[in-house]
């Protein structure tokens, strides 16, 4: 499987989601941490245990960080990188809300090969649509497409660039997706050039706070 997993639920309040996601993460392409928009002010010990299961069993773990379209201050985004990886041990980070257009394709570079230098190992970035196409070079996966699925199978269209990138550094998030179509959901992804992909049953206004039971039994 090459599931990108956001779950956004403490692991107090759901333990069998991230039971569930531990008995399949070694076939996942990555799973992003968020205790609390980001690291939080301290580290949490229920998600550092969620975490340390989730290394043992295969997983790549990925901290959620906000970077609020180029707004946030670069120092800051660095530093919330930082405490997850000091706190819970991820091997890179997600960072959420990018810019996609050309013009913000300086900043986001710059931000990223800091985030490198300080030990950032995989870098994805999530515009949630497609993005100039510079953006895509920046990054190790890079989130083309979030929404809902009713958008994803009536209004989805692609710019011609992604036909000549490799399908491991498209991602397609994707909610809303009926239980019964998340093996459908996995294979149209693959199918629209994206080989990773995040189907998810849950519904706005926080879609991720759910794991599809659905999504143990796929298969890439």
């Amino acid at each position: 499987m090459n599931l990108l997993i956001p779950l956004y639920v403490h692991p107090a309040e759901d333990p069998g989601a991230w039971n569930r996601l531990i008995r399949s993460a070694a076939g996942t392409y990555g799973v992003v941490l968020n205790p609390a928009n980001g690291p939080g002010e301290g580290p949490d010990p229920a998600f550092a245990a969620a975490a340390s299961a989730l290394r043992a069993a295969g997983a790549r773990l990925l901290g959620y960080v906000d970077t609020d379209y180029g707004i946030r201050d670069e120092a800051e985004i660095a530093d919330e990188v930082r405490r997850h990886r000091e706190w819970y041990a991820v091997d890179g980070c997600f960072l959420d809300r990018v810019t996609a257009t050309a013009d913000g394709l300086s900043v986001c570079r710059r931000l990223v090969r800091a985030l490198r230098r300080q030990g950032a190992g995989t870098v994805v970035l999530n515009p949630g649509v497609h993005p100039a196409v510079g953006y895509v070079r920046l990054a190790d996966l890079t989130v083309t497409f979030e929404g809902h699925w009713s958008t994803y199978v009536s209004a989805f269209s692609r710019p011609e660039w992604t036909a000549r990138q490799a399908p491991e550094r498209l991602c397609h998030l994707v909610y809303g997706v009926p239980e019964a179509l998340v093996p459908l959901a996995v294979r149209t992804a693959h199918e629209r050039g994206a080989a990773v992909c995040g189907p998810v049953t849950g519904e706005l206004p926080n879609p991720w706070s759910e794991l599809s039971p659905a999504l143990s039994g796929v298969r890439s």
